[in-house]
């Protein structure tokens, strides 16, 4: 798991902390001889770009270099000697593909077309600060085109505006990546939103609230959701809990956005504690309304000059931080590559 600061611009445009230039680059065993060209790349561009921020020193950056072209060496070996074992490891046997199998029939996806990339171990990613991210996935040399993520998330955060999810058809850029993200909040009693950035830039964006959809939807710390989505070409659909919330088609521009509605007035306007949460809780609305609708203007002006439209990538799950300290655990997560 890795942990970057955010970008301040980036991470006012989503969830106020769902900006995400990732380290992440590979490519499977299928892949052409570009694309671990690409990774090799990517690796090194990344290491070297971080090293220079840290220090000026060329020394430095020069073992950056190394270090970086080392690593895709390493990745690139690892792949080859996985691709002779495929067949034979644990994610080819029934046993193990079988729960996954049971489960794509509820995202209208036929296990009779495609294959099971991965299925990842528990992972917790934890972040503490202001604006901050990391994200995880032990299987990065899976390039995802068309497919279906889910994994079961417990949150621990300490702002409603920090969450949870996952990135994917990323092209790995750490400072100007192009990519999707699917991320929910606990603000709004469950708010899950779609975005993309082109060029690093909020490009599109759809606003999901999972309470008033999902009726086993959990909002509170220490709760547990099952977050999935399904990617066909530009068509992209948001799960939870196996309950579909909404999709997106990246080939159109952002809708206006449905806003969320305000709290009810407690019956007894006496009782002040029942006021004070009644105002913290306007408050919370009026916040998020507004950012709401400054993404969807930034995502709308982006979108008419920017090419939002991607059609592979990595992926990763991630945990995004506004303040304090943000806990994401993933489990049951796992990777299905549809082939049709």
């Amino acid at each position: 798991m890795k942990k970057f600061p955010l970008a301040p611009l980036l991470i006012s445009l989503c969830l106020l902390a769902l900006s995400l230039a990732c380290n992440l680059s590979a490519g499977s065993s299928d892949q052409s001889e570009a694309t671990v060209q690409a990774l090799q790349e990517s690796v090194a561009k990344t290491s070297t770009a971080q090293a220079g921020e840290s220090s000026e020193s060329s020394d430095e950056l020069a073992t950056a270099q190394a270090e970086a072209t080392a690593r895709s060496q390493e990745i690139l070996a690892t792949q080859t000697a996985g691709a002779s074992t495929r067949d034979e490891s644990q994610l080819a046997t029934a046993t193990i593909a079988a729960p996954v199998l049971a489960e794509l029939p509820f995202y209208g996806v036929d296990p009779e077309q495609g294959r099971l990339a991965w299925i990842h171990p528990p992972v917790k990613i934890e972040v503490e600060g202001y604006r901050q991210f990391g994200h995880a996935n032990d299987f990065i040399h899976i390039v995802a085109r068309d497919f279906v993520m889910a994994a079961d998330i417990t949150w621990d955060t300490q702002y409603g505006t920090s969450g949870c999810g996952f990135m994917f058809r990323s092209d790995g850029d750490q400072k100007f990546p192009n990519q999707y993200m699917v991320a929910a909040s606990r603000i709004g009693q469950g708010h899950v939103i779609f975005s993309a950035l082109a060029d690093g830039e909020l490009a599109n964006v759809h606003d999901f609230y999972a309470n008033t959809l999902d009726p086993a939807f959990e909002w509170q710390n220490g709760t547990t959701n099952r977050l999935a989505i399904v990617a066909r070409g530009n068509l992209i659909e948001i799960y939870t809990n196996q309950t579909k919330i909404g999709e997106v088609d990246t080939a159109v521009p952002p809708p206006p956005p449905v806003l969320p509605k305000a709290p009810q007035k407690p019956l007894d306007q006496s009782d002040t504690n029942a006021m004070k949460n009644y105002q913290a809780l306007l408050k919370e609305h009026k916040d998020l309304v507004d950012q709401v609708q400054s993404n969807y203007q930034i995502a709308l002006a982006n979108y008419k000059t920017r090419e939002a439209i991607f059609e592979q990538g990595f992926v990763a799950m991630l945990a995004l931080s506004e303040s304090g300290r943000t806990i994401c655990q993933f489990d049951d997560a796992w990777l299905w590559l549809i082939e049709e």
